[in-house]
């Protein structure tokens, strides 16, 4: 058994290899992650994001961010303060909340990389496409709780694993930049761990809602 990179249990085992690459499953809180040690250095993990085409003006891209945009947006009642965590070359989903009158911080530690961010407290966090790239998500998770205000929303796009059989032609996987991959069971896992209330729109959107007390 292996240590789990979420849960911090040791109860990770090998589930899966691609190639040269070992994928561990944890049978606490159903994470799949790359073994540490087998991830891609920083400069060549930043030379694959720099392909990015992000745009704000990207009506596409707009539509595939209102997948958390949307539902969120129905939550968040009165103007706030958000951080949007991992916003990449092109930040956008930061941009549509702007549009509706909110205030944005964003971070992301190849483009955005201003750690004074994380001194404030926000109504909302969003994070969009970046869980997956996680190296050590139980530290970046703990970070943003910790930033979030009571009764506060922490809103997460990314590809949940529906079924693991069909984990080797997962095409979400493909993507070695991908090493961190969740399932419903995992961020019910995580809800658990806060007292938190957790929701779940489609295949890839998850907003959790921070206690009041």
């Amino acid at each position: 058994m292996n240590f789990c990179i979420l849960c911090n249990e040791e109860t990770a085992y090998p589930f899966h290899r691609e190639k040269e690459t070992l994928y561990l499953r944890c049978t606490n809180c159903k994470l799949i992650f790359v073994k540490p040690g087998q991830r891609l250095d920083p400069a060549e993990e930043k030379s694959r994001y720099d392909l990015h085409e992000n745009d704000p003006a990207d009506e596409r891209y707009r539509a595939f961010l209102n997948q958390l945009f949307a539902p969120l947006s129905e939550k968040i009642k009165t103007v706030g303060f958000g951080l949007d965590f991992g916003s990449g070359p092109g930040p956008t989903l930061c941009v549509m909340f702007e549009e509706k009158g909110h205030q944005m911080n964003i971070y992301d530690p190849f483009y955005a990389n201003d750690k004074s961010v994380f001194d404030h407290h926000y109504d909302f966090i969003t994070t969009t496409e970046t869980a997956e790239h996680l190296y050590h998500p139980r530290n970046e998770f703990e970070k943003l709780w910790s930033c979030l205000k009571p009764g506060g929303y922490f809103g997460i796009m990314t590809k949940m694993v529906q079924d693991h059989n069909q984990f080797a032609d997962w095409h979400y996987m493909k993507d070695d930049t991908h090493v961190t991959f969740y399932s419903k069971e995992t961020f019910i896992w995580l809800s658990e761990q806060w007292n938190a209330t957790v929701e779940f729109f489609g295949d890839r959107t998850i907003i959790f809602t921070k206690p009041t007390t």
